[in-house]
């Protein structure tokens, strides 16, 4: 018996996707397991707390508790997603109610959690979270759960998956009280976010005899081997969902994560995490994936699917663009001669393509061949129309300060985005963060940015002294205050941003 484990915290919209795919391996293999997400458990646990009095004499915490259970109800129903003034404040209300039950020194939201003194980019804090888990702010949730869980399944291991810094501090008071608790017990660590520190030249393994095995990238084979069993190289398995609570995630209706590949097949990206760890891009045919999908969609109903790839594989696209899915979906593409087809455009929009999400990045062709992009600005421009025209969203990504890029650049981004804005249906705007590991690192000078021996990212001096300072106050003061851009951020989902975007176009 295995129990893998999602902790908080993280968007509480739809299940993890890593462990479906393990649970989809372990099921097929007829290998007993248990999934626990304990991210949606743990705040709907946390929620339903009583509001210390203290802490409700004002009139906006008055409210949130009283309508908190109407809250919950309606982010779970397509109707809020007609009006994003009353879907903002059903998700500030709820978020009110988190606050209010946070506890001084801990602090909890829908996509965040916080500890004071303690960083989730430092390894020794990491390990006082595991050292003190009674101080974490979900121990009144984990602490009977995971003991009531593991007496009565009896596991030989277990697995957590940490993807988010969010997810850091939670993730190691579960795994503290686990070793604390149940000591012969095995811990497996895997996940995006293991990967990347795993993935990091500085790794040293600082969690030693905390977990007993640390899994960098996808972790089917590496389980496997960890339970004595062998598959043939390039067997891929199905995600499993049903045994997620798929009913109680704040979305209206099931929102079905689904992962075509790891890695990314452009990896091309001077600024990029893939290619500055260098992780293999591994696809799953286009033909299986249809297949996969429509298995899972026939079993789970969902309303939407979301493609968490990188980018969505130009094999996959055409496959997609000829084929009914019968289910609306979206995800990340790269700008294209493809999306700048009309034809092409309304063949996704037939598929049910409902919004892609775009790294345009930059409006200057000179910064976004520096970052090898690989686009260009006149294709965005015609990809941008005719997604539109054809009745697709677009979630468009740009990225300040560079290194590349000056003020000037920056100037050109406004224009762009201004004499398109009425092609954007959503902006995310992003202040560039240099992976330790780049290889543009070599080209600058650099310095600590957070102070952590777990950082991914660094400083650096910027060569035309476009700084971080100069590239906030552009943004706050210049960018998001013209009234084309204003407009178009006023349609942002808070909190669920991308994930919940969709809702409101479909």
């Amino acid at each position: 018996m295995i129990i893998l484990i999602h902790p908080p915290v993280a968007k509480p919209c739809e299940p993890p996707a890593g462990i479906a795919r393990l649970s989809g391996m372990l099921e097929s293999l007829g290998v007993g397991h248990y999934l626990l997400d304990a991210n949606i458990e743990g705040l709907l646990h946390l929620l339903r707390m009583p509001v210390p009095s203290g802490k409700k004499r004002d009139i906006w915490t008055k409210r949130a508790v009283r309508n908190l259970e109407h809250d919950l109800d309606s982010m779970r129903s397509p109707v809020l997603y007609h009006s994003i003034d009353r879907y903002k404040r059903a998700v500030r209300d709820i978020g009110r109610v988190l606050a209010r039950v946070s506890q001084s020194g801990a602090s909890a939201g829908l996509a965040n959690y916080e500890q004071t003194g303690l960083s989730p980019v430092k390894s020794r804090d990491l390990l006082h979270a595991a050292e003190n888990p009674e101080d974490n702010l979900f121990y009144p949730y984990f602490r009977p759960r995971l003991e009531q869980l593991i007496q009565e399944k009896q596991p030989s291991l277990v697995g957590v998956s940490l993807n988010y810094l969010s997810q850091a501090l939670c993730a190691f008071s579960m795994i503290g009280f686990i070793r604390q608790t149940f000591p012969g017990l095995k811990i497996i660590l895997g996940g995006g976010l293991v990967t990347s520190w795993v993935k990091n030249p500085r790794w040293k393994d600082p969690f030693s005899g905390l977990a007993d095995h640390f899994v960098a990238g996808p972790g089917e084979y590496q389980l496997l081997s960890l339970l004595g069993m062998n598959a043939k190289k390039g067997t891929t398995w199905r995600p499993d969902y049903q045994k997620f609570p798929i009913d109680r995630y704040l979305s209206p209706g099931f929102v079905l994560p689904y992962s075509a590949s790891s890695g990314c097949y452009w990896k091309k990206c001077s600024f990029c995490p893939e290619n500055a760890e260098n992780n293999p891009y591994t696809p799953i045919p286009p033909k299986q994936v249809l297949s996969e999908l429509k298995h899972i969609s026939e079993k789970t109903g969902p309303v939407l699917i979301h493609f968490l790839d990188n980018a969505i594989s130009p094999a996959l696209l055409h496959s997609l663009a000829s084929h009914e899915t019968r289910v609306p979906w979206y995800g990340f593409a790269r700008i294209s001669p493809d999306l700048a087809d009309p034809d092409f455009s309304m063949a996704l929009k037939k598929s049910g393509c409902v919004m892609l999400k775009l790294g345009i990045e930059s409006g200057d062709q000179r910064v976004l061949d520096a970052l090898q992009k690989g686009i260009s600005i006149e294709t965005a421009a015609a990809a941008l129309k005719n997604l539109t025209n054809s009745g697709i969203a677009t979630y468009v990504y740009l990225m300040f300060g560079t290194p590349a890029e000056t003020a000037e650049s920056a100037e050109k981004t406004l224009g762009f985005t201004v004499r398109h804005s009425d092609c954007i249906s959503f902006l995310n705007l992003a202040l560039f963060n240099m992976p330790v590991c780049a290889d543009s690192v070599r080209m600058v000078r650099t310095r600590e940015f957070y102070e952590g021996d777990l950082s991914l990212y660094t400083d650096f001096i910027h060569p035309a002294g476009w700084d971080r300072k100069h590239v906030r106050l552009f943004i706050e003061n210049t960018f998001k205050k013209h009234s084309a851009v204003s407009k178009i951020l006023k349609n942002d989902p808070p909190v669920f941003t991308s994930n919940h975007a969709p809702f409101f176009v479909m």
